[in-house]
């Protein structure tokens, strides 16, 4: 009896320092996701305010990229996928490096819509993201359920918006980009459920190797997700919401 109460004492201190971890885990990857937003914000309302600098990637009148516009409009698609191939090479430090690298790089190609929408549009939009993205984030912290099975479905539909658009920057289709940003909204919507309960699953289950350099970059992958979720809900959401200059 002196064993089996042993043992469940030995058992609460573990789930107790395991909550205690996640808790500080989890306020690791939302100040770091916060702070790029922060820093994306920044960048793009100091480029887009500018004419002289925004000049540098687009036409200030027609908005229309330039050559290197392009490459700062597609450089965060191929630095999410650079990331994702060398993160297990990177430290915790240069992780972290990357991350705001990334998202100064968002701000870039961001700056336009501070020219195309009303400064109110842009803050209103950004208010109902972060009400949907909090409220989102928490049931995927908080289900019992498993929603584990939504990823192959989302990261499929991420893959048609992508090429989809891809399509339209030809076609021209107002009916496809309507198309596009409702699915969108629903698809980045689910991502956010979906990425806060990986990021919970994934700390329990390695929290007891004690792999402190693993956690670090664990914790700036998952910002890295869920920054990236509210980035892209926040455009679609501007896009149908936001009104234009």
């Amino acid at each position: 009896m002196a064993d089996f109460r042993t043992m469940r004492a030995a058992s609460g201190v573990r789930t107790a320092a395991i909550d205690a971890g996640l808790r500080a885990h989890m306020n690791k990857v939302y100040g770091t996701m916060s702070i790029g937003m922060l820093l994306t914000f920044a960048v793009a309302w100091a480029v887009g305010s500018n004419p002289a600098l925004l000049s540098i990637f687009r036409d200030p009148m027609t908005l229309k990229p330039n050559i290197l516009g392009y490459i700062v409009m597609f450089a965060p698609l191929g630095m999410v996928f650079g990331f994702g191939a060398a993160i297990n090479r990177l430290s915790a430090a240069g992780a972290q490096l990357f991350f705001w690298t990334f998202a100064a790089v968002m701000g870039l190609s961001m700056s336009w819509i501070f020219v195309a929408f009303t400064g109110f549009s842009i803050a209103n939009v950004f208010l109902v993201t972060s009400i949907a993205f909090a409220s989102l984030s928490l049931y995927g912290y908080t289900t019992k359920k498993d929603i584990s099975g939504w990823g192959s479905f989302l990261i499929m539909g991420v893959v048609g918006i992508l090429i989809a658009s891809l399509i339209n920057i030809f076609v021209g289709s107002a009916a496809i980009h309507f198309a596009i940003t409702i699915l969108g909204v629903l698809i980045f919507a689910g991502l956010t459920a979906y990425d806060t309960q990986n990021i919970k699953n994934t700390y329990v289950a390695h929290a007891a190797h004690g792999d402190q350099e693993w956690l670090g970059k664990a914790a700036i992958m998952g910002a890295l997700n869920l920054y990236l979720d509210f980035i892209n809900m926040f455009m679609f959401l501007l896009q149908l919401l936001g009104n234009r200059e």
